[in-house]
């Protein structure tokens, strides 16, 4: 039997994967002043606009996907007999997982059988985005719902995020670190580094000196962990500065041969927490140390 495939708009995937591939997305909602914005996947959000908007120093904030939407999108998957596999954002990031739980037990009340699997990536941005791009490859060659359940559980934890930010106050803002490290990292020109550690958190990893030092320190980093470099994708997510981006898909290049590259910009979800300037490549690779 046929399954579908569900994930978050925080994934960050570009719209033509999102179509190829036949996945349902959860929009989650962004506030900027008095505007609510709906992160569609760039079908009709202006991420540029977006972009220059951080830039220019305006902030904006993010909502959880609620229950109610999860129970109505997953009951309309029930009462069609079509079973689901929803790979979520981290639940150390957000309430959303905990929230889908919770509307299926509400949906077993009512119904004899609800074929859904959740399963909390420990991932975000394009990290999910990658597992979500290599899982659907896996469902298009035949992998059944409980094989590619099992095989998500089996590698997600192998899939590597190497994140750093333009401006430092955007991780203060977000509790990432104190104002004071804030303070003195902004005025030395200090880049922070950060990993997604085994619980799904952002957390700091190094401090580097300088954008270009922390581009190559990403890059670096990223091809120590490759495993089987020739059989994965590499992503590069960005906000903003698409040079930057290329400039890190050399420097890979130059090292290693991963299947492919894939350069795109963050979606207002992520790139809200992040700020203008934030740069983050994603890989498989070994097993997540904290």
């Amino acid at each position: 039997m046929d399954y579908q495939i569900i994930t978050d708009s925080c994934s960050d995937l570009p719209l033509e994967f999102v179509e190829k591939y036949n996945l349902d997305i959860f929009n989650f909602i962004i506030r900027m002043g008095e505007e609510e914005l709906v992160d569609d996947m760039g079908r009709h959000f202006d991420k540029q606009v977006f972009f220059q908007r951080l830039k220019d120093g305006e902030t904006a904030s993010t909502s959880q996907v609620n229950i109610h939407t999860y129970l109505e999108r997953f009951k309309s998957y029930v009462e069609k007999g079509i079973p689901v596999v929803y790979l979520a954002f981290s639940s150390a990031l957000s309430g959303s997982y905990n929230s889908a739980l919770q509307a299926k037990k509400m949906l077993e009340k009512e119904y004899e059988k609800v074929d859904i699997d959740i399963i909390d990536t420990k991932a975000a941005s394009l990290g999910l985005g990658l597992l979500v791009y290599e899982a659907a490859q896996k469902k298009n060659e035949g992998y059944s719902k409980d094989d590619l359940r099992g095989w998500v559980e089996e590698n997600k934890l192998n899939y590597h995020s190497f994140v750093t930010v333009e401006d430092i106050k955007h991780l203060h803002r977000g509790g990432r670190i104190s104002s004071t490290a804030a303070t003195v990292g902004a005025i030395l020109n200090v880049k922070p580094v950060l990993i997604m550690n085994n619980e799904g958190k952002l957390v700091p990893k190094a401090k580097v000196r300088g954008k270009k030092k922390a581009l190559r320190h990403l890059t670096d980093q990223t091809i120590g962990q490759l495993v089987e470099p020739k059989e994965h994708a590499i992503f590069i997510g960005h906000a903003g500065v698409q040079e930057e981006a290329e400039f890190i898909k050399k420097k890979i290049l130059e090292k290693a041969e991963p299947k492919e590259i894939i350069i795109s910009e963050y979606g207002p979800t992520i790139a809200a927490h992040t700020g203008f300037g934030s740069i983050s490549v994603f890989s498989y690779g070994k097993k997540r140390t904290d």
